[in-house]
């Protein structure tokens, strides 16, 4: 029997200020409203903290968030857009500055309304197709990264 991966979920305390925030900075439209799970564009659903201790069987107390022990990540073909639209967006809290990693992505790390950690990354094409027009090619660049030469041609035919 083989599994499949329906919808990754976070539990929110206000699920409007959560649709608010998920829409505002990450521009993530509803697909779904199911008034307690919302899912949103990608397939991020979104469940009520009372419905969701409910199912648990717990109380909402019993809920802790902000655990900085996981994250939801996104990657944009326009990192400095994003980064613009972030920035103007002053109740976003960062977890860190945007930062290079070391196979060059570049990404920023934010906390949503319940604190979870939200990744926004670079797409990995991107970051290939930026080397590439830098100078270096497909070996110097699988180099850079740190990842097979099939890896950085693969991602070249994507940007």
């Amino acid at each position: 029997m083989k599994l499949r991966l329906q919808n990754p979920l976070l539990v929110v305390a206000d699920m409007e200020r959560s649709r608010n925030f998920y829409k505002t900075v990450l521009d993530l439209e509803t697909v779904s409203d199911l008034g307690a799970n919302v899912v949103l564009e990608g397939g991020l659903a979104l469940q009520t903290l009372d419905s969701w201790a409910g199912f648990l069987g717990k109380t909402p107390g019993e809920i802790a968030f902000g655990g900085n022990d996981s994250e939801i990540y996104f990657e944009t073909g326009d990192f400095d857009g994003f980064l613009r639209r972030l920035f103007e967006t002053p109740s976003v809290e960062l977890v860190h500055a945007p930062l290079e990693h070391r196979w060059g992505q570049r990404v920023v790390r934010l906390y949503d309304p319940d604190r979870h950690v939200i990744e926004v990354g670079e797409a990995i094409s991107d970051v290939c197709r930026r080397f590439r027009d830098s100078g270096l090619d497909e070996e110097g660049i699988a180099r850079r990264m740190d990842v097979p030469v099939e890896y950085v041609r693969e991602q070249l035919k994507m940007a």
